[in-house]
């Protein structure tokens, strides 16, 4: 089927006949983005499948988002239309390393970030996203924690919280990790006075220099509510479509043109519509795992309250 219109007229007549929905996280292309029913960040979605009464979800994301899906899901059917869009970032740690790690510090409760297999939040304590880990880790009884994956996160978590003793394990996401201080410095003096907007997954030579840290879903929030009229945007390039949609009066300049995560732009109209056609690429999980990882998601959301 190669006529664009004439997919998506298809795609709409199956999601129909399926009673399925379709997710996309802000990092998609813009066309995933344009044909989803509901877009935004990685739990906020997974939380929009768990009320709806679709049969079916449609998860235009990477494997760990479809796996929190299933997991506060069990009974729909998730669907992940490009079966190979990973995260590096999750598969830098494993469920064995953070139980090495509770046995070194047997005292600390472990803080995982959403951004993870089944497998480690199945091993933790609570789950945390980008605009809730510090909320999270200071309802925290423990004082000792250990954070994974994201070392980026984790050390902002730390600066906002100096009574915790936040242990760190060495991941970070590919994108976000590698920009610098000097394109930082070099954005900035391209756009004077504009502001700096960044994800807390930027390493800390960046966010030193931002005006505003915070998650997707903050960076939203914050553009629409700002009385400024430009921002410079540090993260991932495919929030830039909603940001313009949400402020077409507005200016949005990308920090760099190396923040592209090429496994959130695997996803291709195509991908969708054989899933719907197929219902191919299900995501399958052990029912004892998925019983874990539910534990560490609901605290999250007990803690949240």
């Amino acid at each position: 089927m190669h006529d664009n219109n004439t997919m998506i007229a298809e795609i709409k007549r199956l999601k129909q006949e399926s009673n399925a929905i379709i997710l996309a996280h802000y990092y998609q292309t813009s066309d995933i983005q344009d044909i989803a029913d509901f877009v935004g960040d990685s739990f906020g979605l997974s939380k929009l499948a768990k009320d709806t009464d679709a049969d079916v979800i449609v998860f235009c994301g990477v494997s760990f988002m479809a796996e929190t899906a299933k997991i506060l899901s069990p009974q729909k059917t998730v669907l992940l239309p490009a079966p190979d869009a990973g995260c590096p970032m999750a598969d830098m740690v494993t469920a064995d390393d953070v139980l090495a790690l509770k046995a070194r510090y047997p005292e600390a409760a472990v803080a995982c970030y959403v951004n993870s297999s089944s497998d480690v939040k199945a091993v933790s304590d609570v789950c945390v996203t980008s605009s809730n880990a510090v909320r999270i880790v200071k309802a925290l009884q423990q004082r000792q924690i250990i954070f994974v994956p994201d070392q980026n996160l984790g050390r902002y978590v730390a600066g906002q919280l100096p009574d915790k003793e936040i242990l760190l394990h060495p991941g970070y996401c590919t994108v976000h990790h590698r920009l610098t201080a000097q394109e930082t410095e070099a954005a900035k003096a391209l756009h004077p006075g504009v502001p700096m907007l960044a994800h807390p997954e930027c390493n800390q030579a960046v966010l030193d220099k931002a005006d505003f840290i915070g998650s997707t879903a903050q960076i939203l929030e914050y553009a629409a509510q700002s009385p400024m009229q430009a921002f410079i945007i540090a993260t991932e390039e495919g929030i830039l479509h909603e940001l313009r949609n949400q402020n077409p009066g507005k200016t949005f300049h990308l920090l760099t043109n190396r923040l592209t995560c090429v496994n959130m732009k695997k996803t291709r109209m195509q991908d969708v519509y054989n899933a719907l056609l197929h219902r191919q690429y299900q995501v399958e999980l052990d029912e004892a795992v998925m019983r874990k990882a539910r534990h560490s998601l609901d605290r999250m959301l007990e803690l949240a309250k």
